[in-house]
C-alpha cells in the first residue's frame, strides 16, 4: 500500500479536485484506492456524493453526526475499516469528513503521540489497498501534520496563476521537520492545475515550476475546465460527469504517469 498526502497550505489550488479525480482515474485502472477527507469542510465527501444524501439543515457541528467519519478515527479511536464507505466508482473507497473535525485539533493537543494518530490507524489496513490519497485542509495545522507523518510521498498541486510558488517554502520546511518522525517522507510530485493555454502567464508558471521542482513535476498538466468545476456539485467524479472532457483526459493521463512513477 502506497500512501500519499495531497497538500498545499494555499487554498483553491485543486487539492480536493486532484484527490477525487486522480483517485477515480486510478480506480478505473483496476487499482484499489482509499481516499481520506481530512478537511473539516468535507468537500471531498460532498464531491463524491456521500454527504449530499444527508440533510445538512437538520444538523450542525454541535449535533451528533449522522455518520461515522475520520473524526471518530482520530479522536474516538475507531478503526478506519469501520468508517470507510463505498463510492459509486468501483474500487474507490472514502473515509468521509464531518464538521466536528474542525475542533479535532484542539481535542488532539493533549493526546499521546498526537502527530502519529493517523499513521498508527493506517497500519491496520496496509494490505487492503493499492493507494491511499489524503486530502488536507489549506493549513499546516495538526491535521496536515498527521497526514504528512502518515504518508510516504507528498503531492503538491500548484495552480498556474500569479503567486503560484508563494508559501511553498513553508510547506517544504515543514516537510523537512516531519522527516524527524517520518524519515520516508519525500516530495513525490507536483501537479500543475488550472492551466489556461490562452495566457502567457500559465506558460510562464509551468516553466518556472518545472525549473524549480525539476524531476518531480509531472508532465501531465490539468487545464482550467468548466466540467471539472461542475462535477462535484452533482456528487460525481469527472469521469462520471463527462469522461470526454479535457479534465477527464488530463487526470487519466496523470494516473498513467502516477502508476509508472511509483510502480516501475
Amino acid at each position: 500500500m502506497k500512501t500519499f498526502v495531497i497538500a498545499n497550505q494555499k487554498g483553491g489550488v485543486g487539492k480536493t479536485t486532484t484527490v477525487m479525480n486522480l483517485g477515480a482515474a486510478l480506480a478505473n485502472k483496476k487499482k484499489k484506492v482509499l481516499v481520506i477527507d481530512l478537511d473539516p469542510q468535507s468537500n471531498l465527501s460532498s464531491g463524491l456524493g456521500f454527504t449530499q444524501q444527508f440533510d445538512k439543515q437538520s444538523w450542525n457541528s454541535t449535533d451528533e453526526a449522522p455518520y461515522k467519519s475520520i473524526y471518530d478515527v482520530l479522536v474516538g479511536g475507531d478503526s478506519i475499516s469501520s468508517v470507510f464507505v463505498t463510492t459509486s466508482t468501483p474500487n474507490l473507497f472514502l473515509v468521509p469528513s464531518h464538521l466536528s473535525l474542525a475542533g479535532a485539533e484542539i481535542e488532539m493537543v493533549n493526546m499521546i503521540s498526537r502527530e502519529t494518530l493517523l499513521k498508527n490507524k493506517l497500519k491496520e489496513i496496509t494490505e487492503e489497498y493499492d493507494y491511499v490519497l489524503i486530502d488536507c485542509p489549506p493549513s499546516l495545522g495538526l491535521l496536515t501534520i498527521n497526514a504528512l507523518t502518515a504518508a510516504e510521498r507528498l503531492i503538491i498541486p500548484i495552480q498556474c496563476e500569479y503567486f503560484a510558488l508563494e508559501g511553498l517554502g513553508q510547506l517544504i520546511e515543514t516537510t523537512k521537520l516531519i522527516r524527524g518522525v517520518n524519515p520516508s517522507l519525500k516530495i513525490g510530485g507536483v501537479v500543475l492545475t488550472m492551466y489556461d493555454s490562452r495566457t502567457k502567464l500559465s506558460e510562464s508558471v509551468v516553466k518556472d515550476v518545472k525549473e524549480f521542482f525539476k524531476d518531480v513535476a509531472f508532465e501531465s498538466v490539468v487545464p482550467r475546465n468548466v466540467r471539472l468545476s461542475e462535477s462535484p456539485s452533482h456528487g460525481k467524479t469527472i469521469f462520471q460527469y463527462d469522461d470526454k472532457s479535457t479534465g477527464a483526459m488530463a487526470y487519466s493521463k496523470l494516473a498513467n504517469e502516477f502508476i509508472k512513477r511509483f510502480e516501475d
